[in-house]
């Protein structure tokens, strides 16, 4: 009792000290345009994600965490300024909750997932999910045939990352629930199919954002120079490595260990945190057919591509490649989304495996199931604007043109380790790389060492995603398991840091050949990686004491 009341007291204290500052600071300031806190583009720009991340791994609850590393944002952006705090907050218009609520694209998003939850309760009170894992089951007899099989799914689904984690998801849980692969593990491989795929996919979302990244004056095809980049994208490329050795190696370390044992005991979720198990009751019917599952979500990723080169001019005589790098993914997804349910609710109604009443029930239960990432999104979303009003990416982005000449031998290494500490904190790829590769090309205008420091660049930026628990593909991956996110966070961190530092020992390698006059021999460091990446999970597995079950 006696904690709480000093817990208050401090509290009050901080109020009435912002109080103090607010009264002694002009009220004109949140009006001003040309306003700017003392902390831009200092190292304090880096302070807001830093709690919102550490909190979150400490207490494991995001909502608040997040809430903190916003108010903390708001609170440098005002100078401690109560009423430009909460301006900051809710109405900035670079990085107000507000505006970013109104953000078309954002929107888009939202709309998406709410669509999704929708099919996905359609697919399971038709028995369509559960006819799903019933066949499965007759055909994918063991635990690694269902990770195998979530992984090739995912991976044919290249075209969009978040597309690709909801829908490999809502198709596979079923399969991995029936032979024990815990939510976690689920999770991982979604989301490790998601980004590092999407990355090194030429026609795809992150393809077209690459290209439009690098400056039309530079007199370079953005779309050529990505295609040399994905020899040497080594996070992506050794991301699929791993997830393909730790499965058939049977080896797993970290808290995923922990969560894997008590799956095959028969706990998916390990810990208290089920955010979806109230809604995930599979129906089976007499009359439901796996096709109930199958078609319509064979119908969603046709129009959902069909929708995305449509935006992008497809159909008025573009080609399709050019049309994929000019698409709107948010319109695209929205649209072949609406389809999707439209095709879904006449097929089912054809079939008689749902009535009008449980089809319309099914709405409202879908929306609720995506309460959850739409709140982490909103927040992720928010304090990303406020991490960009204190102008992080501009101190990064200065700090790695100053260093430039000097480490141009180990450069490939420093923009690999400054994209991801950059994506890790801001929760995105892609404004990670449309800030650095601009830098990357002012360094190396041409040449093998262009296309190795971008292709580094683009590796950090999604290693640095992928670890961060305020990325929109980590909270999508945590959607699309049914995992709490916290717990995906947790069991997929030392996965993604192995594979980072390999990729530093590959980046280095590929620096020293070049300082030494051997570029040509780059390509090595890629057969190297694997070869350590292997000898190093072999040693874990014999220290775990051999193979885990199957």
């Amino acid at each position: 009792m006696q904690k709480k009341q000093i817990a208050m007291l401090i509290f009050i204290a901080i109020i009435a000290v912002l109080l103090v500052v607010s009264f002694q600071t002009p009220g004109s300031i949140a009006d001003s345009e040309t306003y700017q806190c003392g902390t831009y583009a200092t190292i304090w720009a880096l302070l807001p994600p830093v709690i919102a991340i550490g909190l979150a791994l400490v207490t494991k609850e995001v909502y608040t965490s997040l809430l903190a590393g916003i108010i903390t944002g708001a609170l440098l952006y005002s100078n401690f300024n109560l009423e430009l705090m909460i301006n900051t907050m809710l109405f900035n218009e670079e990085g107000g909750m507000i505006y970013k609520l109104s953000d078309s694209g954002n929107v888009g998003i939202l709309v998406f997932l709410v669509m999704l939850g929708i099919l996905v309760s359609l697919l399971n009170r038709a028995g369509g999910s559960a006819a799903f894992g019933k066949w499965a089951s007759k055909h994918i007899k063991t635990r690694i045939g269902a990770q195998i099989s979530v992984m090739i799914l995912g991976v044919l689904i290249f075209v969009d990352d978040y597309f690709n984690c909801l829908t490999v998801g809502s198709v596979m849980r079923p399969v991995t629930d029936r032979h024990k692969v815990s939510r976690a593990k689920l999770s991982y491989i979604i989301d490790a199919t998601a980004a590092p795929v999407c990355i090194i996919a030429p026609i795809s979302s992150w393809a077209a954002a690459v290209t439009s990244s690098v400056p039309s004056d530079s007199g370079i095809n953005g779309f050529a120079v990505f295609i040399q980049t994905i020899p040497y994208n080594l996070y992506a490329l050794l991301t699929l490595v791993m997830l393909l050795l730790i499965t058939l190696l049977r080896v797993d370390f970290g808290p995923m260990k922990k969560h894997e044992m008590n799956a095959i005991k028969g706990d998916l979720f390990t810990t208290p945190g089920r955010p979806y198990e109230g809604n995930e009751e599979e129906v089976l019917k007499e009359n439901s057919h796996v096709l109930d599952l199958v078609l319509p979500v064979a119908v969603l990723i046709v129009s959902c591509i069909v929708a995305m080169v449509y935006t992008g001019g497809f159909f008025e005589g573009v080609s399709f490649v050019e049309a994929f790098a000019d698409s709107n993914a948010s319109v695209g997804l929205v649209l072949g989304g609406a389809v999707s349910l439209v095709f879904t609710f006449i097929y089912y109604m054809m079939r008689d495996v749902l009535s009008f009443q449980e089809f319309t029930e099914c709405i409202p239960e879908g929306f609720k199931s995506m309460i959850a990432p739409i709140l982490i999104l909103t927040m992720a979303w928010t304090l990303s604007g406020m991490t960009n009003l204190l102008g992080a990416k501009v101190f990064v982005a200065d700090m790695v043109a100053k260093s430039a000449g000097s480490l141009q031998g180990f450069l490939p290494m420093v923009i690999f380790l400054v994209a991801a500490f950059l994506a890790f904190a801001t929760g995105t790829s892609w404004g990670t790389f449309s800030i650095l590769i601009p830098i990357v090309l002012g360094v190396f205008p041409s040449g093998q060492m262009m296309v190795i420091s971008i292709a580094s660049c683009l590796a950090g930026a999604v290693c640095g995603d992928h670890c961060s628990p305020i990325s929109d593909t980590t909270i999508m991956a945590s959607a699309g398991g049914h995992c709490e996110h916290v717990n995906h966070v947790a069991t997929q961190l030392p996965y993604a840091l192995m594979v980072a530092a390999i990729c530093l020992v590959g980046y280095f390698i590929i620096g020293v050949l070049q300082a030494v006059g051997m570029a040509a021999f780059s390509w090595i460091a890629l057969p190297v990686c694997i070869v350590l990446m292997v000898g190093v999970l072999l040693v874990i597995r014999s220290r775990n004491g051999g193979k885990e079950e199957i």
